[in-house]
């Protein structure tokens, strides 16, 4: 599962959260539109909703920003005609790149994600044309600390965990996105920390580059993540590749 925790949902960038925190509150009030207007307004009942809220809060979003992003979602205010997109393409050497987009104006987005590909090496392609290279997965990781490996792959895979496995200070448990949320309840009753929990896309195969190549690809990938539509970027480059440890600090 290479390449997921670098590329992976925006409420986990927290390291850049000062730099960027009115991009970041941006995005996370267009997460909070759309899961309120699928799901209904009411967090309890809305896991998607009490994810985005707790990804808010985690970033100091003010109350008033999520409850305002609510209402727009639930029509009680205007501006909640947020749309999701998914955007595919491929980076030099051939590198696998979606993008999970949420924005007012496609018209606007679609142009400008065509630029970001095409600038940086990349060309991006039609609906379809990596999806197939891509699982979709949830992805929860547990605090190490006041746990062990066995009690969270007992409680995880009771409930329909694909694996468990321990990273240096964390857990990682992988699920089917069906399960997702039946394994996240049940670590947090078991009052176990989850120091992260989402969906995305984690890629079947992955993709080693040379390091020039790797420096190309990593500047789309930033590029990417850094458009305001943009909620997480998932991508098949091997960042367990030698080639990429000078450029992660590894």
């Amino acid at each position: 599962m290479a390449g997921h925790s670098h590329w992976a949902n925006i409420a986990n960038k927290k390291a850049r959260v000062d730099s960027k925190r009115s991009k970041l509150w941006s995005k996370l009030s267009k997460y909070i539109i759309v899961a309120a207007r699928i799901g209904g307004g009411d967090p309890d009942t809305n896991f998607r909703l009490r994810t985005a809220i707790n990804d808010a809060k985690a970033v100091s979003m003010p109350r008033e920003n999520i409850e305002r992003a609510i209402k727009k979602g639930t029509g009680e205010l205007e501006g909640g005609n947020v749309e999701e997109i998914i955007y595919e393409g491929y980076g030099p050497a051939g590198v696998a790149i979606m993008c999970e987009i949420m924005t007012d104006n496609r018209n606007r987005t679609a142009p400008e994600m065509r630029k970001i590909f095409d600038v940086h090496g990349g060309n991006l392609g039609g609906t379809g044309c990596v999806a197939y290279l891509f699982e979709r997965r949830g992805l929860i990781n547990v605090a190490a600390a006041g746990t062990t490996e066995e009690q969270v792959m007992e409680i995880a895979l009771e409930h329909g965990a694909l694996d468990v496995q321990a990273s240096g200070e964390q857990i990682e448990v992988a699920t089917p996105p069906e399960h997702f949320t039946e394994i996240v309840d049940a670590l947090e009753a078991a009052n176990l920390k989850l120091e992260s929990k989402q969906i995305t896309r984690v890629a079947l195969n992955t993709v080693d580059v040379d390091l020039e190549t790797a420096k190309t690809v990593l500047k789309l990938l930033e590029t990417l993540e850094d458009h305001d539509d943009v909620q997480s970027v998932s991508t098949n480059l091997n960042f367990d590749n030698a080639a990429l440890q000078p450029l992660l600090g590894g």
